[in-house]
């Protein structure tokens, strides 16, 4: 069973305005729009947008009961405006983002995003545009390889794997996911502890493959444009460079006091303003957690547009 991460805590925040419009631009599973419903009033509607064409297609029974009130739309978020402008919805009360990738996703092998299942080596969230993993592996050179486990994994190790990739691909491309997990485990010199050595391998491509920082900073843009004065945007990340930059990108529209020489104050923001919901993120309980692993590393942060710090 699907269980939506920080559930009641994205809802307390998010929903406001009962007939009110709402984006969840992460759609996945359904489980966050389905509870969003479920808090509107008649008048009101949820416009769920996933990159996945699985994800739209597997939502479609879940979200029926609901009819006209739910809309599916497939596409990046970072589209969401011309997305919804293609539906007429110009102005919402609030943007939901859960980033990161999906247990769908993870769970089945022929995705390519486990390295703990033998499948082809893909790891797209829309299989029908971009560049797979196996492209990535295979044609970039070390350096870029280094670059890029290194900014999105995070591992220290990062220059040792890219060159054992590169030396691994000359006897033939690197097309399978067990396959790659090898090569890093060995690279990193075998498995010391209960993380397998290529999760951060494996996390830092996934990433530059869909290009999911680049589409964060477009959507939050897109998001917090797309709201009405009052309507709120709430972001949850799993990774620290996700997290940074939403934090960043709030702050710069969070309004700031400036004490002038001659006397008196300005006041420094990036329009539209926003007010910031909880200063810190928020994280999921103990009791979330033994219940959801993947909360463990879940935060949550909510600004909402049009008032003054």
């Amino acid at each position: 069973m699907h269980i939506p991460v920080l559930l009641s805590e994205t809802l307390d925040l998010l929903v406001t305005n009962p007939a009110g419009t709402y984006i969840d631009g992460t759609l996945g599973r359904g489980g966050h729009s389905v509870e969003i419903l479920k808090r509107l009033s008649p008048e009101g509607r949820l416009i769920g947008l996933d990159r996945d064409l699985e994800a739209i297609e597997r939502t479609a029974e879940i979200l029926k009961p609901f009819g006209e009130q739910a809309q599916r739309l497939h596409g990046n978020f970072a589209d969401m405006k011309e997305l919804c402008g293609q539906i007429g919805v110009t102005e919402v009360d609030g943007v939901l983002l859960d980033l990161g990738v999906s247990s769908p996703q993870i769970d089945v092998a022929e995705r390519g995003f486990s390295f703990g299942k033998d499948g082809p080596l893909d790891m797209r969230m829309d299989c029908t545009q971009g560049r797979s993993a196996a492209d990535w592996v295979n044609e970039e050179d070390a350096e870029i390889l280094a670059d890029v486990i290194y900014r999105f994994g995070e591992d220290r190790d990062s220059r040792r794997i890219a060159r054992a990739i590169v030396q691994a691909r000359e006897s033939g491309r690197i097309e399978r996911t067990l396959e790659l997990a090898g090569i890093v485990e060995k690279a990193k010199g075998g498995r010391r502890g209960p993380t397998h050595p290529a999760t951060k391998t494996f996390q830092a491509l996934r990433m530059a493959v869909n290009a999911e920082l680049e589409s964060l900073e477009t959507g939050l843009e897109a998001g917090l444009n797309m709201l009405c004065d009052g309507g709120r945007m709430a972001v949850i990340t799993f990774h620290s460079l996700e997290d940074r930059m939403v934090k960043e990108f709030f702050k710069r529209h969070t309004v700031k006091r400036e004490s002038l020489q001659q006397g008196g104050e300005r006041l420094i923001v990036d329009e539209p303003a926003v007010r910031l919901m909880n200063k810190k993120p928020l994280i999921a309980t103990k009791n979330e957690c033994s219940q959801n692993p993947r909360s463990r590393s879940a935060k949550l942060r909510v600004a909402e547009r049009g008032k003054s710090a």
